[in-house]
């Protein structure tokens, strides 16, 4: 109800580095056996005089970000813990960085082990000023520095005699001031007019300015297709453009064209449909969102940050551009186009590695479809590099965005009417099934042209592999770079047992048995 106090926890986040003494320190201070276990997270609940505390341990050792976004975006304070003798490390300024970029705002800065350096306030003056210098990029902070021992109690629950030029807080009053903003009561309603009650509506938008914290094994392609998860709502998107990435922990701005594990980075973000939100900054539920695999999300599922999610992101505001742009409808629609042309229209995606024989192949049945009547259209690889694609090059990231507009094109083309031999390499399965997404069910037939590595050598007119071999062409699927190999095509070829016109009849079979031919 509103006036009521926040009931829940008071959420602590106690993190430090290795050799900081955290463990001993948590234990001390919580008094009591941890709570329910999430490994590698250890969880306290300590009774305190204004209410529940859960303090959640992130060990120095822990593998990596996921955990942090997990535990950093539901904490409200940090005790972010520091071993006097050996200073704020490097490790201590990027959980530092994290913790503002997720929206941790009150610190704790725990000068442990207090009683090695022999309690000298200077230490602990040295190490307050380390770390307000580091957490300066992050704007407007509450941090305040404590002198402890966690073996021997120093300040912990009783001010230490042995720190005579500390007046502050112990740790553990300061922890119970955490309740105060904490336990605000929610505010009072406004005085409504007359009438039906109107509930404010959440702001909608489909592409956004974003903070990215990239989880993933494989490096963030720009183009390539996830499924955000924003509360409830589930949406397809993609990374347009990465702005810069930020070099944690200075947040200097560095440019880059993917993102790294364990690296961050801002980005435009686009959406296949509007979601509600709320900016990061200002709500941090409704402004965080994952970033899944779209081969692990499944319609209903709820990601966290113990599955296979991507990435982490924090929303900023929605783009300008998302508000300005309507779909313009046509009076000549697809179905008149198709009514048109008189036939199924459809794209035939030839795939494999270079020298397998798409292109070939795809001459082939087109011919064979010209003398049928059909209106048919082809879009090759090398082609297209000398047009729309001559600015792309044969990076992950370049091979990415090349499929993408290629199945742009191709989407286009189906609306026109016209059956499209499309002839990539396209290596990465994550692209050719945004190619199958971009036009309706049944109008994509994956052609797997498959051909073993050796003998695809050994058609090498263009001296490719030879070049690769000599490492002169780094990017070079097969050798420098993978093919992921279709795992349930609907024409599946081995050209190195089938002949050019076997090969190419297999593929006119295949549209006859589902109707596709007139």
């Amino acid at each position: 109800m509103a006036g009521e106090p926040d009931s829940r926890p008071l959420r602590v986040l106690a993190c430090g580095s290795t050799g900081s003494g955290l463990s001993t320190l948590v234990e001390q201070l919580a008094g009591t056996p941890a709570g329910p276990q999430d490994p590698p997270l250890r969880c306290f609940d300590i009774p305190m005089p204004s209410g529940p505390c859960r303090l959640t341990e992130m060990p120095a050792d822990a593998p990596h970000t996921r955990h942090w976004v997990a535990a950093a975006s539901e904490a409200d304070v940090a005790l972010i813990m520091v071993d006097a003798a050996q200073g704020v490390s490097a490790h201590t300024r990027r959980q530092a960085c994290l913790l503002g970029l997720l929206g941790v705002r009150r610190w704790a800065l725990v000068v442990n082990k207090i009683d090695s350096v022999g309690f000298d306030a200077d230490t602990v003056a040295r190490i307050d000023a380390e770390l307000r210098a580091c957490a300066a990029p992050l704007g407007a902070l509450s941090i305040t520095t404590l002198p402890v021992s966690g073996l021997h109690g120093d300040n912990l629950s009783q001010r230490s005699t042995r720190t005579p030029w500390y007046t502050g807080r112990t740790l553990r009053a300061w922890l119970e001031d955490g309740f105060a903003p904490h336990l605000q009561p929610a505010s009072q309603p406004k005085p409504q007019p007359p009438g039906p009650a109107a509930e404010p509506q959440p702001a909608t938008a489909d592409q956004f300015e974003c903070t990215l914290l990239w989880l993933d094994e494989a490096p963030l392609l720009p183009g390539r297709r996830y499924t955000l998860a924003l509360g409830d709502q589930r949406v397809d998107a993609s990374v347009t453009d990465i702005k810069h990435r930020l070099d944690v922990p200075t947040l200097q701005a560095l440019a880059a064209r993917t993102l790294a594990r364990d690296e961050v980075g801002v980005c435009k973000l686009a959406l296949d449909a509007p979601v509600s939100f709320e900016p990061y900054a200002v709500n941090r539920v409704r402004g965080r969102f994952l970033l899944v695999d779209r081969s692990s999300a499944h319609p209903g599922a709820n990601p966290s940050p113990q599955q296979p999610a991507a990435a982490a992101g924090l929303l900023h505001f929605a783009l300008r551009r998302a508000q300005n742009l309507t779909l313009q409808p046509l009076l000549v629609d697809k179905a008149t186009r198709v009514a048109l042309m008189g036939q199924q229209p459809l794209v035939l995606w030839f795939t494999g590695l270079s020298g397998a024989g798409k292109s070939s192949i795809a001459n082939e049945v087109a011919v064979r479809l010209h003398a049928l009547g059909c209106h048919t259209a082809q879009l090759d690889g090398d082609n297209l590099r000398h047009g729309l694609n001559r600015d792309l090059g044969f990076t992950a990231a370049d091979r990415v965005e090349n499929i993408r507009r290629v199945a742009e094109v191709a989407r286009l083309m189906v609306d026109a009417g016209l059956i499209v031999l499309a002839s990539f390499i396209s290596p990465f399965r994550s692209e050719r099934e945004l190619a199958r997404s971009r036009v309706a069910p049944g109008e994509f037939i994956e052609v797997y042209v498959d051909v073993p590595l050796a003998v695809a050598e050994t058609r090498d007119t263009k001296g490719l592999y030879a070049r690769a071999r000599r490492g002169e062409l780094p990017h070079f699927t097969g050798i420098g770079s993978p093919y992921e190999a279709p795992e349930a095509p609907e024409v599946h070829l081995r050209t190195d047992q089938l002949t050019l016109t076997e090969a190419a009849e297999a593929v006119m079979q295949a549209l006859r048995e589902r109707g596709l031919l007139r």
